[in-house]
């Protein structure tokens, strides 16, 4: 008979008797298998156990002097939970039995004692101990993780009443946790609830799982989706439960998922603006080109043979100015996929904001933004008093954005929630707070918790869920035909999707809307990834003269961007009859590579050039242009497309500068793709007009 515990720790063993010989014999009867401590009396004894709380097994005799054995025991139950054993004569079995009743000991053993069997009767002391301990610790992680569960979670008997549940579900029930103890699910739900636990109940007898996930009413009135499972225990076992009452416990899972939703929804948003991004991109390369090819090849008409009827005079201008029309559109476009216009820098956006305020109070609103959003809108009457802000009294840390593009953006939403309300309502409030998170993003670091959020609100009209999901795809308006172009929140979107920032709109049809424009906010003197590089200096596009009645054609200025030289956009002159004759003087010796894979493009380019008296070599690749470069010392100026087959033109003008380090690039491009170009250089965008690139091209053989 083995009688020795089978742990790998020795379990801790208190002998308490007044007879030393007595605890000598116990001592040296247990010391092989447990750790054992000696007391002489009830009162040493109790000092043991409040220095040792981890005696397992406690042995006592009855008959000691001051404190006897069960009296020991009344006192340490208070202390111990340690399994108890009363060594005792024939005479004391009353006593003992008063300690049985009150469950103050386990065993007993009369004097003179049997090895064997004492030895077992520690051995099961012992391991009882170890099991009720294991036991109560498994209840209390149990309870830990039960209330701090970030959902509800609650369990039910056989007759579906709660026996157990956490705070986080009675707050569901709008109860606390001791009154919805003991009652049933549908006495504590109504309305949708009711509906699906009424629902839930065929699976759940068929399958023994049920799971919906439902729109419901939160404690504020705003609605949450909840995703609601509920299981019968015995579908998680592998073998049938034998109890019958146990078989049909369950347990009901609430969790609250409109935050996972509303990440998911904006990861698929960001998903499908990307594609509609590279989109357009694409497209927009390809009709750049065409546009080029049309608009060079009008003017080189022009040049060779102007109309001269009045009717085919106004054709042709009208021909024109639907090609620059379509310039326009396509330029917008491609800042939704890429904004080539940021100058990103450190804003104190609540300071903006404040300058945006005495702005429209005094109605001198700069001449850049007033340019953007048509001078129409500014004038007297348009409903900018019923703008007001809400800004802060502490100072906000700064974020890293452009402030230009900032304050574009917020006048944009202002239009939108002016629009979407009656006159005489309140009209829109934009206002500037701090954030601790925004769910689903993470910059690491000292940005990691830190957001300064702009919130433009109305009380207008709302969105319905469809049309909240299309917001930010580009020409998509709520607004009437003709009263907007749907490209105000994607350009919006784009933008501070650029700025690591995010875009959110909350809308109630009839309750009005927001839009809050989040970016993460740094420490002042830093930027997110790195400061702001040195501004290069602006290079003026040449032009023949400046004409301000050609304000829809936009051509292309050179200045500093997050992502490197980019266009900006500066007014030039439309073709005219009186015009077409007006060329550059020639200069002779001076030899021009094109380089395009598109031949309509490269005709078009080589024909400005050549009437402008430059001698012009054409190149279809980045291949023949590097051939041509070795073969032609020569060569004064490349004027090289980006995008081509096989070798683009940000490679061909790194191989070129291996072998002519000194020999001038103009890249042109119908996509503002960046990241195939080198820091600094000079980009003109297509379509571009004759005067555009003579002007670049001057500019650069002059330097």
């Amino acid at each position: 008979m083995n009688t020795l515990p089978d742990t790998a720790e020795r379990p801790v063993v208190l002998v308490v008797d007044d007879e030393p010989e007595i605890l000598v014999a116990l001592t040296d009867l247990l010391d092989q298998a447990y750790h054992v401590l000696a007391a002489s009396s009830g009162e040493e004894g109790l000092a043991l156990l409040r220095q040792n709380p981890d005696v397992a097994v406690i042995i006592s005799d009855q008959r000691m002097p001051g404190m006897t054995g069960d009296v020991f025991f009344a006192h340490a139950r208070e202390l111990s939970g340690a399994g108890a054993i009363l060594l005792t004569g024939y005479a004391d079995i009353s006593a003992v039995e008063a300690a049985l009743n009150r469950g103050q000991i386990s065993f007993f053993a009369y004097k003179p004692w049997d090895d064997e069997t004492l030895l077992s009767m520690v051995g099961q002391a012992a391991d009882r101990y170890r099991l009720e301990n294991e036991l109560a610790r498994e209840r209390l992680l149990l309870r830990g993780l039960l209330e701090n569960l970030p959902f509800g979670l609650g369990f039910k008997d056989h007759n579906g009443s709660f026996i157990r549940l956490n705070q986080q579900m009675a707050r569901e029930f709008n109860r606390s946790v001791a009154d919805c103890l003991g009652q049933q699910e549908d006495d504590l739900v109504d309305g949708t609830r009711l509906e699906s636990l009424r629902q839930a109940q065929s699976d759940l007898v068929a399958s023994g799982r049920d799971q919906q996930v439902l729109q419901l009413p939160g404690p504020d009135g705003q609605s949450r989706w909840h995703d609601l499972t509920r299981v019968r225990l015995d579908t998680l076992r592998n073998e049938p439960v034998r109890a019958h009452t146990l078989s049909a416990y369950s347990i009901l899972i609430d969790r609250d998922v409109t935050e996972l939703l509303s990440l998911e929804q904006r990861l698929q948003q960001a998903q499908k603006m990307q594609a509609i991004g590279t989109l357009a991109g694409g497209i927009a390369h390809d009709f750049n080109n065409l546009l080029t090819a049309i608009l060079g090849s009008l003017e080189l008409v022009q040049d060779l043979e102007p109309p001269k009827e009045a009717a085919t005079s106004r054709l042709y201008q009208n021909a024109m100015q639907a090609a620059r029309r379509g310039a326009v559109l396509t330029r917008r476009l491609l800042d939704f996929s890429r904004p080539r216009h940021l100058v990103c820098q450190q804003v104190d956006v609540a300071e903006m904001l404040e300058h945006l305020r005495d702005f429209l109070m005094r109605g001198k609103v700069p001449d850049d933004i007033r340019g953007e959003l048509d001078a129409e809108r500014f004038k007297p009457g348009s409903g900018w008093e019923r703008v007001s802000f809400e800004l802060p009294d502490i100072a906000l840390p700064p974020v890293w954005t452009d402030a230009t593009q900032l304050q574009l953006a917020v006048l944009n939403q202002c239009l939108n929630a002016l629009e979407a309300q009656p006159q005489g309502d309140s009209a829109c409030v934009v206002s500037v707070r701090l954030a601790d998170k925004l769910l689903g993003r993470h910059l690491g670091g000292e940005h990691a918790s830190a957001w300064v959020v702009v919130q433009i609100r109305d009380h207008g009209a709302g969105m319905t869920e469809e049309q909240r999901a299309r917001i930010f795809e580009p020409f998509f308006t709520t607004k009437d035909v003709g009263q907007g172009n749907g490209l105000g929140l994607s350009m919006t979107y784009s933008f501070i999707s650029h700025c690591g920032g995010e875009v959110r709109v909350e809308g109630i049809p009839g309750g009005g809307t927001a839009v809050e424009l989040w970016f993460p906010a740094m420490a002042r003197g830093k930027g997110l990834e790195q400061p702001a590089q040195p501004p290069l200096p602006a290079r003026k596009v040449l032009s023949v003269q400046d004409d301000p009645a050609s304000a829809d054609w936009e051509q292309d200025t050179v200045k500093e961007s997050g992502e490197g030289r980019v266009p900006a956009r500066a007014l030039s002159t439309p073709v005219t009859q009186d015009m077409a004759r007006v060329l550059p003087a020639a200069a002779e010796g001076r030899i021009i590579l094109v380089v395009d894979d598109e031949p309509g493009v490269r005709a078009v380019t080589a024909g400005f050039l050549r009437r402008a008296g430059y001698a012009v070599l054409e190149s279809s690749s980045g291949m023949d242009a590097l051939e041509a470069v070795q073969q032609h010392a020569d060569i004064a100026l490349v004027v090289m497309d980006v995008k081509m087959p096989g070798m683009n033109g940000g490679e061909a003008a790194r191989h070129i500068h291996t072998r002519r380090p000194e020999l001038p690039v103009l890249f042109v491009t119908g996509y503002a793709d960046f990241g195939l170009l080198p820091e600094g250089v000079a980009v003109l965008h297509k379509p571009y007009t004759r005067d555009a690139l003579l002007g670049d091209v001057r500019a650069m053989l002059a330097a």
